[in-house]
């Protein structure tokens, strides 16, 4: 009987650095949540904020008081249409007009709100980030605050 060895080997890495981040996790996702919620209350808002990773699934999800379970359904739809496609929803209402078939596509919300995440590097897409409850502009806004808060991007380099 022949024996098997086997080695495992940890890597170590700096558990905050955000030039090495490849993957969302859940702290970095709940750092995004927590940024977009810091700047909803600033504003007197109140939102839905959905965070999914790049194969369009949940990571973190945080429901702002007196938004009902309908929001939280939108900015899901909106944080997964924007991390499978790569690109805000914003932008999809345009590509709906522009592009026959577009708007009928899997996955397309043509409504403000859902914003792609970028790591620090502006290239390595790690999910998105959907925001619901106020106007689109706003929960746009929101995202992209929650994204700058983690030290990430919302938008390609």
């Amino acid at each position: 009987m022949k024996k098997l060895l086997c080695f495992v080997i940890f890597l170590s890495f700096p558990a905050n650095s955000q030039s090495a981040l490849s993957r969302l996790d859940l702290s970095v996702a709940e750092r995004i949540a927590n940024g977009c919620r810091a700047h909803a209350v600033a504003k007197g808002q109140s939102h839905g904020i959905v965070v999914h990773d790049t194969g369009g699934h949940p990571v973190f999800a945080m429901r702002m008081d007196g938004n009902g379970p309908g929001v939280m359904a939108f900015a899901d739809e909106k944080a997964k249409a924007a991390a499978l496609w790569g690109f805000a929803t914003s932008g999809m209402a345009e590509g709906a007009k522009s592009t026959p078939g577009f708007a009928s596509a899997p996955f397309v919300v043509t409504v403000a709100g859902g914003v792609p995440i970028f790591a620090s590097d502006g290239r390595t897409l790690l999910g998105a980030v959907g925001v619901s409850g106020e106007d689109p502009a706003d929960d746009a806004s929101c995202a992209e605050a929650g994204i700058k808060a983690a030290g990430l991007l919302a938008s390609r380099k």
